[in-house]
């Protein structure tokens, strides 16, 4: 029998039928096992920095991203279905970075720490410029972007944090990386990827 994959776990239910490691830390976190919470916090921590730097300054994201998990502890008892915990959490972050934009006086969105250009002569584009076309992308791309891009993540761990499929994931990196391209002038080289 072939191994899990280290973010699964065999499910009572067969051998084909696998299921996330995090279920049973939501279940726990739920009944108040910080231990399980902190997993859980660990395990999903990329995907919400990454939604969160897709919307708001980067100097704004460590608080946003731990506001966002501060919701979901206090509202986990709302959650339904245990298995939907990436998809509700990618959303209570969605939410809250909403609110903050809404609620925030307008100012300078980047701060000066972030590189003006490339360090060096390569001619690519400086940060700030990234992040703002970034920022313009719909938002299933600049999202599914900054969690590959900022976080480091997989496809298949993006698939696994937000619930959707890899198919989907791919769809979304391949499309939204076109459409950043676009919008930072950057012209298609020979290949597609």
């Amino acid at each position: 029998m072939a191994a899990a994959r280290p973010a699964e776990v065999l499910s009572p239910e067969g051998p084909e039928v696998r299921r996330p490691r995090w279920l049973g830390w939501v279940a726990g976190a739920r009944h108040g096992d910080k231990a399980a919470f902190t997993s859980l916090h660990d395990h999903f921590c990329g995907m919400v920095h990454g939604i969160v730097v897709s919307k708001a300054p980067a100097a704004d994201a460590p608080d946003l991203t731990q506001d966002v998990f501060i919701i979901a502890l206090q509202k986990l008892a709302t959650l339904e279905d245990d298995a939907a915990f990436g998809g509700w959490l990618a959303q209570v972050a969605r939410t809250r970075v909403a609110r903050f934009l809404r609620d925030r006086p307008q100012e300078d969105e980047l701060p000066d720490e972030v590189p003006l250009a490339a360090p060096d002569a390569s001619g690519a584009p400086d940060a700030r410029k990234v992040l703002v076309a970034l920022r313009a992308l719909p938002e299933a791309y600049s999202e599914t972007l900054a969690m590959r891009l900022i976080e480091g993540m997989t496809g298949p761990e993006i698939a696994e944090a937000t619930g959707l499929t890899p198919g989907s994931v791919r769809v979304n990196l391949h499309r939204g990386m076109a459409l950043l391209k676009e919008k930072l002038g950057l012209k298609k080289g020979g290949s597609d990827e």
